[in-house]
């Protein structure tokens, strides 16, 4: 075939112009490989940030030209088509909403609020682990960020942890594993927008459909951390009165914001509106409770006459300028794959792996969705990569949208806090590090530690597999996108 035939998206009425590739469609596979590779190098020697990757994805787009029989100008086109398609636009200007939300919550004393409700329950050792556990998975499904989440409990919940007398492994893998649930289960959560709107399926329906996965994993996790994470050193009792004296119950206030998000987003509202109302909603308590005004925006000229821009406003936007860039050039990339005819082949071969059983069909998608977060340090962008071919397969077999993006989501969510190189477990060392500057009695778990004790994390990988194998919940789509039971 010509670079000037086409070949038609499975997913909609667009063309995309065949590209041919020097050493046949897996030549396409090129910019891909380049990145994973470069992404493991980068974590494997602990000098993984997301500048680097988009460094390392620009690299294997421009290596990938020189492999192309087609027209370059084709080849930067079908860049320009990977980037200009709508779900990573969705995705981004969500990110762009739900990290304002998230960082008015933080302004709004929401942590404070928590971490002053778990000060007065009075536990210690296992019991104040899974207590962490919970309230870093409220956390987390409140503000939709699982990096968030690990960096802030990890400076306060940790060193409080320690004089407890919690195990400081156990401790860790408690704040990732609540990480991992309010990743794989929030409305506002990167990973929950993105398996969503990559598999056609709406917000608030995944989440329903997901909620008795997530909770099936999280119930042995409690008693896990509750059994496991005692033991520790208790401590001079001097810490956990100064962080008594700085935080307060007012910040719990901004549940009530949260609240009305939730409750938007699950009864149909659009994401975008869910979020908007709930901003307001946020910055009407702030003005209440006598909070600066300059924390939500503050702009302003510094003593060298520089324009600057500070408040919550444009950090909960500025937090994801470089994953939305990374991810137009992973979608672009994947795209290539898409135009040179590689997602066919590889969809035929696994397709005649399945020979049309459901159950090879999801066990497929589960083992092709772990493949990528292996390599993948960011588990939004390794969820980008996995997408196609979960979409590719489970439209062959008619699995219900919702159902694909659980099997995307679920075993993204996990393994993006599990894998000792990922960024989720990396932000979680380097967090500790920085508590173990300021409290000289903190140790600092590395990740090959901590890592087999990610209770929530391993038992979404067990739900999930079990699921595949026995078909737990497996619907099929019907007539009109409604969820069938299997006969």
């Amino acid at each position: 075939m010509s670079d000037q035939d086409t070949i038609n998206e499975a997913t909609g009425d667009r063309e995309v112009k065949r590209l041919d590739f020097r050493g046949g469609v897996f030549a396409a596979t090129i910019p891909l490989v380049f990145f994973i590779i470069w992404a493991i190098t980068l974590s494997l020697t602990n000098l993984v940030t997301e500048q680097a990757l988009i460094l390392g994805i620009v690299i294997g787009v421009a290596i990938g030209l020189f492999f192309t029989k087609s027209k370059w100008a084709d080849y930067a086109q079908a860049l320009i088509n990977g980037m200009a398609q709508p779900v990573g636009i969705v995705a981004i200007i969500a990110w762009f909403w739900a990290g304002m939300f998230a960082t008015l919550l933080s302004a709004g004393g929401l942590v404070d609020g928590l971490i002053w409700f778990g000060f007065q329950t009075g536990l210690e050792g296992g019991a104040y682990v899974a207590i962490t556990f919970l309230l870093a998975s409220l956390f987390s499904t409140a503000v939709g960020t699982g990096y968030g989440t690990v960096a802030t409990f990890g400076i306060l919940m940790y060193p409080a942890g320690i004089v407890l007398g919690a195990d400081p492994v156990i401790l860790l893998a408690a704040i990732l594993s609540g990480a991992v649930f309010g990743d794989n289960l929030a409305p506002v959560s990167d990973t929950t927008i993105v398996s969503a709107t990559t598999q056609d399926a709406d917000v608030p329906g995944v989440v329903r459909s997901r909620f008795k996965y997530s909770v099936t994993a999280a119930i042995p996790a409690v008693i896990l951390f509750f059994l496991t994470g005692g033991g520790g050193d208790m401590g001079d009792a001097a810490l956990i009165n100064q962080l008594e004296n700085e935080v307060t119950a007012s910040g719990l206030l901004m549940l009530i914001p949260f609240a009305l998000v939730l409750y938007l987003a699950l009864s149909g509202q659009h994401l975008i509106t869910s979020l908007t109302w709930g901003i307001l909603a946020v910055i009407v308590f702030i003005l209440f409770m006598d909070i600066p005004l300059t924390d939500v925006l503050h702009i302003y000229q510094n003593a060298s006459g520089d324009a600057v821009i500070e408040g919550a406003l444009i950090e909960g936007i500025s937090g994801y300028f470089n994953m939305a860039i990374l991810i137009l050039f992973i979608m672009a990339a994947a795209h290539l794959m898409e135009a040179a005819g590689t997602m066919d082949k590889i969809k035929d071969f696994f397709l005649g792996i399945i020979k049309n059983v459901a159950r090879r069909a999801e066990l497929t998608m589960f083992g092709i969705v772990a493949f990528l977060n292996m390599f993948i340090t960011i588990n939004t962008a390794a969820e980008i990569a996995a997408a196609p071919f979960v979409r590719k397969i489970g439209e062959e077999m008619n699995i219900h949208p919702y159902r694909r993006a659980n099997f995307l989501d679920t075993v993204t969510s996990a393994l993006g806090y599990i894998f000792p190189w990922s960024a989720g477990v990396l932000i979680a060392w380097t967090t500790i590090q920085s508590a173990a500057e300021n409290y000289e009695f903190v140790p600092v778990v590395s990740p090959v530690e901590v890592f087999p004790f990610v209770f929530q994390g391993w038992g979404l990988l067990i739900v999930m597999f079990v699921a595949a194998w026995t078909g737990w919940g497996l619907r099929y789509k019907g007539k009109h996108g409604e969820e069938v039971k299997p006969d």
